[in-house]
């Protein structure tokens, strides 16, 4: 008697209708017509690793269960930061580690966004454009913070995607409402229920910071887009305080391991065209769904991946690993935090599906090459689920 198999929808021949479609699914139809899309190695590297993540092709392993017997197999994850299936883990770890080092003032959720003009530079030079929009932003706040004789503090999470996918460069930023003074005591930057900063002056810093920085950087183009850099006002957008702590991070959360798009948002996908989910903004947030041809999803989806090592999340201030490092601590007690200290955690040990209620516990690993061949082949090591 074959084993149940837990997991089905990881398997590549898996029943279409029994698996919600995946970015996966795009690049498997497309298969090595994508060498012929103008994407750089990098990008094929990136795409490559989500077309193989939770299959056979990474290998992976079979758990036991301890109560009825069944037999599951698991495939490894690729564990790439664009993959809409890796992000999970690497979300909750992130808001643990992040929960241990707040403080009891107000914080603030504001948000630096690039102007339309940046996109052709954006494609072709992601790392200065991106770079240079962390740096401008965080010398926007030092600049509002030294002016009231303190040291700000941020967390930057960089989005580059809009809810179609078109390219759309922006820094999500949680600020605490105020900082260290000289003494090294806490200091307000405002009053109560009021925002964090005048959101006009923020933007008019802002642009000057972004431009003067690419002016430098990149002096042909900018010469080339000054023009229209100038011609509007920048937008930074700021909400009022969050109620609590503990929230910020929660929110917090929802930004840092987000990626262009999720699966969840694929509605269908046939062997020309891709449709999904999308909110129109301009429309107060109306859901829309857009339908895009194979190779301009992919092209929209490739505008997004991150350069080879490039940092998306970033700490400023005193909120920097240095300085967390050296200071957290004292300015916690002098701010009367209680630090809950860190559990540590217990072997974590998944239930069964078969019986639901019995563990599952590694009894075999493989690589490449795919399970092995008494598991594939139902004999006698094979043991079959009781329930």
């Amino acid at each position: 008697m074959q084993p149940q198999v837990a997991g089905t929808e990881h398997f590549d021949d898996a029943p279409y209708k029994l698996r919600r479609s995946e970015v996966a699914d795009v690049l498997r139809k497309v298969g090595s017509k994508i060498e012929s899309y103008g994407l750089n190695t990098w990008q094929l590297r990136t795409l490559s690793a989500i077309k193989k993540c939770r299959t056979a092709e990474l290998g992976g392993h079979i758990d036991g269960c301890d109560q009825c017997g069944n037999l599951t197999i698991s495939y490894n994850s690729c564990r790439n930061r664009h993959c809409p299936k890796c992000q999970g883990n690497k979300r909750e770890d992130w808001i643990e580690a992040r929960s241990t080092e707040l403080l009891p003032v107000p914080y603030f959720h504001v948000v630096f966004t690039l102007p339309e003009a940046i996109n052709s530079l954006a494609i072709h030079q992601p790392k200065i454009v991106y770079d240079t929009l962390f740096e401008a932003t965080w010398e926007t706040l030092q600049t509002f913070g030294k002016a009231k004789e303190m040291q700000m503090g941020m967390i930057a999470v960089l989005h580059t995607w809009g809810q179609n996918l078109s390219l759309h460069p922006h820094l999500h930023c949680i600020v605490p409402g105020g900082g260290i003074d000289a003494d090294g005591q806490w200091k307000n930057s405002h009053s109560k229920g009021d925002f964090l900063f005048p959101v006009k002056a923020l933007s008019k810093v802002f642009r000057a910071k972004f431009c003067e920085k690419l002016k430098k950087k990149e002096p042909i183009k900018y010469e080339q887009i000054r023009q229209e850099l100038w011609r509007k006002p920048w937008v930074v957008f700021a909400k009022k305080p969050f109620g609590s702590p503990n929230s910020v991070v929660e929110y917090l959360g929802r930004y840092t391991h987000k990626i262009a798009i999720s699966n969840h948002r694929i509605k269908s996908i046939d062997n020309e065209n891709l449709t999904f989910d999308y909110k129109d903004y301009r429309m107060a947030g109306v859901k829309k769904q857009m339908t895009l041809t194979h190779r301009e999803f992919i092209r929209r989806f490739a505008l997004h991946i991150l350069p080879k090592r490039f940092v998306k999340i970033r700490h400023y201030g005193f909120l920097s690993s240095t300085w967390k490092r050296e200071k957290l601590k004292l300015l916690q007690e002098k701010l009367q935090v209680k630090v809950l200290e860190k559990v540590e955690k217990k072997p974590f040990l998944p239930k069964c599906p078969c019986c639901k209620t019995g563990n599952l516990h590694r009894i075999a690993v493989f690589d490449q090459r795919g399970p092995p061949a008494w598991y594939l082949g139902g004999g006698q090591n094979t043991i079959p689920c009781k329930s």
